[in-house]
Formats: C-alpha cells, structure tokens, sequence
C-alpha cells in the first residue's frame, strides 16, 4: 500500500470514567487520550497495517510530545507535523450518554496551533511523499480563517502530485465561528464548496449535501436514508462530477446506548449503490445494544473504507463498505476515538460473526 495523509487537528480528549458526569468528578481525575478526527483515521489505519502520516500543528511543549509518541507507538508517521512557539493544544471534554440521556461534547480550541499555522509552515512535498490519498474535514477548516486556508493548500498540493483526496464534512455547528458576517450554515458551506472540486471520495449524509449547495427536495418526509442516499449521491456527484464514490453512515437512535448502524458506498462509474450490512439478501443494520462508545464511529468508517478500497483482499464495493460498515461498528465498543478493532475481528464480524462469544 502507499501511504495514506492525514491534515488536521489533534487535542486532549478529557473524559469521566464510564457514564459519569463532569460535576461528579471535578475537583478530581478524568481520563485523557488524544483523538481529532483526521488523526483517528491515521491512527486506525496505522493498526490495520497501513502506511499513514499525521500532518499538523502543535506547541512545543511536553503535552505535545506525549501526543506525538502516543501516535507513534501506533505506527502513525509524525514526521511531517510542524512544532511552533505559539499557540496551544486543544482539549475536548466527552460526557458519555447513556439510555435517554445523550453524549455531550464541551470543545476547548481557541487559539491552537494548527487554527495559527499558515500554509508554507508546512513542507508539502515531504508531506506527500509517496502518498497516494490525502483526509480531509472541515473540522480544521472551522477552526480559523487561518486553518480553512491550510486546509484548502493542502487539497491543492495533494491534487499537483495526483493524490487522490477523501473529504468528510463533519459538520460542527458549535466551531464555525471565524467569519460574523455569516451564519455557521453559510460559513461551512461556502468552505466545504470550495474544497469539493478537489476531492474523489465524498463521505457526508443529507444534512451535508445541503450544504454542499444539492438539490435535497422531493424525498418523502418518512424516507429512510436507504431510500433517498443513492439518489442524493447522483445529485452530489452531478454539482461535483470529480466526485467518483459517495459513502455515508445510516445511523437510526433509538437511545443513546442503542443505534442501528449501517452504511452505503455510491460508485459514480457504474451508477450503482450497495449497502451493507448484507444479511439474508437485504440489508439489515446491525443493532448496537449497549454503546461504549460512538465518538469516532465515522472516523473508523472512513479508515475501514480507505483501507478496503485500496486493499487487493476487498475486490469489489460490497467488499468494501462490509469491511467499513464492520469497523465502525466494533469502534462504538472501544473507549476513546481510536479504534483498536484488529483486521480479524473486524473481518470476522463482516463475514457475519456478530455474536459477541468469548473467543478462546
């Protein structure tokens, strides 16, 4: 495989054990890992025995560089990320949710490195070294004027070297703050539509295509996302015929510790959409009962289908939306943004083993 870039933020993710809440821990100890989301596709990557490189900004002191190790005791290449006297890390605070009560995020990330750096901080050719896809979200972009430029340079540099670019909006209402002249619809949209020329796989769900500028009229208000998605992505990719694949999560909540989940991978060239899970000949979302933990369930998503897609062992779409489907399904059971999932196992729950049994 080449190597798979990842541009973006990465912060402390500072959670309470288990359900419990911030009021109930503090004064006291909370739990922290590193997680962002470009940086969690690099991670998983890395752990399925991929080639990846973490590319971003962060200050020059020890909590930076004991991020830095975390991601290379991973196998992510840290190489590229660039160090600077200003700025800090940010940190992100998770309430896991529980039954009817849901997840809460509390963001921190005024004033970052990576929302200060510029686009010639960066050595882009050493960046794209060997590369063959570039990850991209418009979670750094909403950051600063600064980071949206960044973003935007990095999706050309990658494009002059034939890199193909993955592109998930991840929209964050609560982040787009840089430009008052515009709301944080109008802010994202207008980014996300400049970066849209540039990218071969689109990952996003209705609420995206909005954004985008797609015609989203028409559908019946009690379509499912199996329904409408196909349709969308033939409008997505007829406003971005650069578009070549569309893929989306379908997440259905009945609470926040039980979701359906699945997915469906959209192939511009044969105009055809496939959806997995697959399961006696129709699909059949899996049921995720008792959730550890959803946050970076679409990141392991767009690892999985990286990796799939570029992976000689998954041959064709089905194989690889299983493959991806299957990831981002075993994540909601690891704690944290990073998906531990092995390849085995998350073959195994593709191939239909989904029954949790102790494995001896």
């Amino acid at each position: 495989m080449s190597c798979f870039v990842g541009f973006g933020e990465i912060m402390a993710r500072m959670a309470p054990a288990g359900f419990l809440r911030l009021q109930q821990v503090l004064p006291g100890s909370l739990e922290v890992t590193f997680a962002g989301a470009e940086a969690n596709v690099m991670a998983s990557l890395a752990m399925l025995g991929a080639s990846s490189r973490f590319v971003t900004s962060l200050p020059d002191n020890p909590l930076a560089d004991a991020c830095i190790v975390d991601l290379r005791g991973l196998g992510v290449d840290t190489s590229c990320i660039c160090r600077q006297d200003e700025g800090r890390m940010g940190i992100y605070f998770v309430e896991t949710g529980a039954n009817q009560r849901p997840s809460r995020i509390t963001y921190d990330r005024e004033f970052t490195a990576i929302s200060q750096a510029q686009p010639d901080d960066f050595d882009w050719d050493a960046v794209f070294q060997n590369a063959h896809w570039l990850h991209l979200t418009s979670i750094t972009a909403a950051l600063s004027k600064n980071a949206a430029e960044t973003t935007l340079e990095a999706a050309r540099q990658a494009k002059a070297r034939g890199v193909s670019i993955c592109f998930d909006i991840n929209f964050r209402a609560k982040l787009w703050r840089w430009d008052k002249s515009l709301t944080p619809l109008q802010l994202a949209g207008k980014t996300a539509q400049s970066l849209m020329p540039y990218v071969d796989l689109f990952l996003g769900n209705s609420e995206d295509c909005r954004l985008l500028g797609v015609d989203t009229q028409g559908f019946a208000a009690a379509a499912s996302d199996e329904q409408i998605m196909p349709e969308l992505a033939r409008r997505t990719i007829a406003r971005y015929p650069n578009v070549k694949r569309f893929a989306t999560t379908m997440r259905q909540n009945i609470s926040a510790s039980h979701n359906n989940w699945g997915a469906m991978l959209y192939d511009a060239a044969t105009d055809s959409a496939v959806f997995s899970p697959i399961r006696e000949g129709r699909y059949q979302p899996w049921e995720i009962r008792s959730i550890v933990d959803r946050v970076g369930a679409g990141d392991a998503f767009a690892a999985g289908l990286l990796f799939a897609m570029e992976h000689s062992d998954y041959d064709s779409n089905q194989a690889a939306i299983d493959f991806a489907t299957a990831a981002s399904c075993l994540a909601h059971s690891v704690v944290g943004d990073f998906n531990f999932a092995t390849r085995a196992e998350i073959d195994e729950l593709a191939a239909g083993s989904g029954s949790g049994r102790v494995v001896r």
